[in-house]
């Protein structure tokens, strides 16, 4: 297994380094998509890659989308021959001291998409919890199965050689939806999936780019289709099976 970071960004700047800082101790080369960020986040991903030499950054000339930009670092790294992709978000969310776990449980199981399950504190949303409990619901019937314990979380652990043939054959979303899709053509794949406990956290002056209005169509549109394609083949795809570490 040859695992790299990769750390989707989008006007991250404020939060960037501080999620650089805590990865770097790590020893893994990481790698920085700009999704077409304005100046100052530029800037920081510029000052990530001059004062650590395992950065490499990539940018998009325009801002695409989150899936465009994880299907951008997902390329990337098979390219410069790495196996694995762990992957989280610019915005200090994720727990970059949970890294190993998630690199422990992809080298037990090599062709597992490893997820984090998200374990949420006093700072969390609850608009937020409601929309994830409907998405969890919604996979778990396209799916027909419970091996996702949350499609949202973006913080995993992607095996590279089955997300990049997923790819080839299925148009995934360029936006927001593209975490959940993922994950379920993963599964009817027959890729496992291991969900790993992983601390979330909001905070107050948080950077989110998620448009209630916009994104919460495109993810509607996505289970949508999802499940006429799991109705059409009569849930003729594998279960999927799941273990939870704690």
């Amino acid at each position: 297994m040859k695992p790299c970071v990769l750390i989707p960004v989008y006007d991250h700047g404020s939060t960037l380094e501080r999620v650089v800082e805590g990865l770097v101790g790590f020893d893994l080369p990481i790698l920085l998509v700009d999704d077409g960020s304005g100046e100052a986040t530029a800037r920081a991903v510029e000052r990530a890659a001059a004062t650590h030499p395992q950065v490499q950054r990539l940018r998009h000339a325009r801002n695409l989308g989150r899936g465009a930009a994880l299907r951008t670092g997902y390329h990337a790294a098979a390219e410069r021959g790495f196996t694995h992709a762990l992957q989280l978000d610019a915005d200090a969310q994720h727990d970059p001291a949970d890294a190993p776990r998630f690199l422990e449980a992809a080298a037990t199981d090599p062709e597992a998409l490893v997820c984090g399950r998200p374990i949420f504190d006093e700072s969390v949303v609850r608009a937020r919890l409601w929309g994830r409990q409907l998405s969890r619901a919604w996979v778990w019937i396209e799916t027909a199965s419970f091996a996702i314990a949350d499609p949202l979380c973006g913080y995993r652990c992607m095996p590279l050689r089955a997300t990049l043939e997923v790819l080839a054959r299925e148009s995934c979303g360029d936006h927001m939806e593209f975490d959940s899709e993922i994950a379920v053509r993963l599964v009817w794949r027959g890729v496992p999936v291991v969900n790993v406990p992983t601390r979330v956290r909001y905070y107050p002056d948080g950077i989110s780019h998620f448009d209630m209005l916009r994104d919460n169509a495109r993810i509607s549109k996505m289970h949508a289709r999802l499940f006429a394609l799991s109705l059409a083949q009569r849930l003729g795809f594998p279960a999927g099976r799941s273990r939870a570490l704690s």
